[in-house]
């Protein structure tokens, strides 16, 4: 096993004529030493399923295949998704359990088998969003690290109160804890990105309740947040056709209505949509 620095990584992209592109997020590692960090966090060992999204050339590839049973790369860019099985042939004894997709992870609905772990550089401008579909559409995903810009993960792991939480906070709560996993430097990208990046970790818990109930709670905090320096009773005013009714609801869900929405933890968001009468 060899793993990729930054004269092979740049090595590969003159080879395939690429230029990294920004609509893509694409901002390639080229510290070894930050991949086995982070598939280290992450605690991959050889029962687990890993799941890679965004594998561009293959740094963190390698890394993980050295660790875990087997690896699902879920690579948009065709030239990156064809490159990358020979380039963990050259570099890795483990490369016949790589499997690479070519595929929008914004889109990724189903798998050619079931991961137990994520491990990801994530795309900054979709990792919220690419993060809650496969925590929704892979419920044997029980543990993961991602890299995410730094105010993302701020979002992500904040804990109610805290200017940072909000909807990023309140939805992958909905799945899983999720913590604060330590700080990147920009240095180990290529090119180097203008924004700071951090890791985030979480490992998977039981879900308040069904489908059903994650909607209708999805529904309560995306109003909520909308106009998050409202006292809920307001903020949910227009949900619920008023002041009055927004405020029966919190009270039969056991909610202060002067609180505001950064206040409530998950639990109490999935109360409040409990408590909602079956119109909404």
């Amino acid at each position: 096993m060899s793993l990729l620095g930054a004269a092979r990584i740049r090595e590969l992209a003159a080879a395939l004529d690429l230029q990294p592109s920004k609509s893509l997020g694409q901002n390639f590692v080229i510290d070894s030493n930050i991949c086995t960090k982070i598939v280290r966090i992450a605690g991959v060992n050889k029962d687990d399923i890993a799941l890679e999204i965004g594998p561009g050339l293959g740094s963190l590839t390698l890394a993980l295949l050295n660790s875990a049973a087997s690896v699902v790369a879920v690579e948009i860019d065709h030239r990156l998704a064809t490159q990358l099985p020979l380039t963990a042939a050259e570099h890795s004894e483990y490369s016949q359990n790589l499997v690479v997709l070519r595929a929008d992870a914004l889109a990724l609905v189903e798998l050619p088998v079931q991961p137990t772990v994520l491990v990801a550089n994530l795309p900054y401008n979709v990792s919220v969003t690419v993060l809650l579909n496969l925590l929704e559409r892979f419920p044997t995903l029980r543990s993961g690290v991602v890299m995410v810009q730094a105010e993302v993960a701020d979002r992500l792991a904040a804990t109610s109160g805290s200017k940072e939480y909000g909807v990023p906070s309140l939805k992958a709560a909905w799945w899983a804890e999720v913590k604060a996993a330590g700080s990147v430097s920009r240095s180990v990208f290529w090119p180097v990105p203008n924004v700071d990046s951090k890791l985030v970790a979480f490992t998977r818990r039981a879900s308040p309740g069904d489908e059903a109930l994650r909607i209708k709670t999805f529904a309560v905090i995306d109003a909520a947040f909308a106009q998050r320096r409202k006292m809920l009773r307001s903020a949910l005013s227009s949900r619920y056709g008023s002041s009055s009714a927004a405020e029966e609801i919190l009270v039969r869900a056991g909610i202060d209505p002067t609180l505001r929405g950064e206040a409530l933890e998950i639990s109490s968001f999935s109360a409040i949509a409990l408590s909602q009468p079956d119109i909404f």
